[in-house]
């Protein structure tokens, strides 16, 4: 089995640095020729996917019904154990608001943000449920950076551990009982001439 993770594409608050959390912000025109380039790029890989998977937040929602409808696959019900990271108080903000309302440690603040393991269990849970289909399907699934961050270095430990980029790309292969990665936070289609125009 393969697993496809694909971070949403860009959205206003992207742009503002301002942190989204469980807030419900839709993609940019940014965000949608972000997709159209992944979807592009997809269709013309040896690689076949059964089906896409999103979080329930509208931003992923709209990323995977593009790349769906141009892979000709089934777009599945949303997950909202594929939601990004609850981040309380600090959802809104941006990057000088945080500095200056918690400092550089905000991360770790008292705000009423969800935990690393509550959003590593959850985003798990998911991945050991598609692992487990009798028909072993390769699944994309569309979710959130810092989820993502989460979810892959509880999968694989030795994996670099970076920001995830809007509309980034990995891949993680089933082997035995581990995940092997195939590929890592990888925004090559970004960089394409044309990337996204449709």
């Amino acid at each position: 089995m393969r697993l496809g993770l694909i971070r949403h594409g860009r959205t206003d608050w992207n742009a503002l640095g301002k942190i989204q959390g469980q807030t419900d912000i839709a993609l940019n025109a940014e965000g949608i020729r972000q997709a159209h380039a992944l979807a592009a790029r997809l269709s013309n890989e040896e690689m076949r996917w059964d089906g896409i998977v999103t979080s329930d937040l509208s931003r992923a929602r709209e990323t995977g019904r593009i790349i769906a409808q141009k892979l000709g696959i089934p777009l599945l019900p949303p997950d909202s154990r594929l939601r990004e990271r609850y981040y309380g108080a600090i959802e809104g903000t941006t990057d000088a608001e945080r500095m200056e309302k918690w400092g550089p440690d905000w991360r770790k603040s008292d705000s009423g943000q969800e935990t690393d393991e509550a959003v590593r269990s959850r985003a798990l849970s998911f991945v050991e449920e598609a692992a487990s289909s009798p028909t072993n399907p390769n699944i994309l699934a569309v979710t959130h950076g810092s989820l993502l961050a989460q979810l892959m270095q509880a999968m694989c430990s030795n994996l670099e551990d970076k920001p995830i980029v809007n509309m980034s790309f990995s891949v993680m292969e089933r082997v035995d009982q581990d995940w092997k990665p195939l590929l890592h936070n990888c925004a090559l289609h970004l960089e394409q001439p044309h990337a996204g125009r449709h």
